[in-house]
């Protein structure tokens, strides 16, 4: 297993605590549970989307929970009788809990389940104070820079 060692780096830079934190945390929880099964879609600039294999599990099994840049999703399974004695169980009954870190300004805009497939849509909204903008020198124009359109505005005289 390569381990990498990033204290040199934490020792000279500042403000990457997060960053270096979610690398040795995910080098340490890569522990090969691939259960449930999951895609992570990008679908637009700003938009994604998570869909995990949850066969057997209904609406009323999942529990999702967003917080700060983290989303957790977790299902319980229910134990139901069966009718009839169970010859072969090939379809997993166990509970599991799934955890995606999310950058700054994502949120959960949507979530659905059907046919087995749970479909987690995400958005990024960073907020407008946050969004780069050109300054005119010599003069106040503002331009807000969106990838590589630009859109025109005034500044406010004072």
């Amino acid at each position: 297993m390569n381990r990498f060692d990033l204290t040199p780096y934490r020792r000279s830079t500042v403000g990457f605590d997060r960053l270096f934190d979610l690398l040795e945390n995910n080098n340490r929880g890569s522990s090969g549970d691939n259960y449930p099964p999951f895609n992570i879609e990008r679908r637009d600039d700003d938009a994604y989307r998570i869909t995990i294999a949850v066969a057997g599990f209904r609406a009323g099994d999942i529990d999702i929970t967003a917080q700060q840049n983290l989303l957790t999703v977790q299902g319980r399974k229910r134990d139901e009788a069966v009718d009839g004695e169970m010859l072969h169980m090939g379809i997993a009954n166990r509970g599991f809990e799934r955890r995606f870190e999310l950058a700054d300004y994502v949120r959960v805009e949507n979530a659905d389940l059907q046919n087995g497939l749970l479909v987690i849509d995400l958005v990024r909204e960073v907020p407008e104070a946050m969004k780069p903008k050109k300054i005119a020198i010599g003069g106040n124009t503002l331009e807000v820079v969106k990838g590589d359109k630009k859109e025109g505005g005034q500044a406010d005289a004072a």
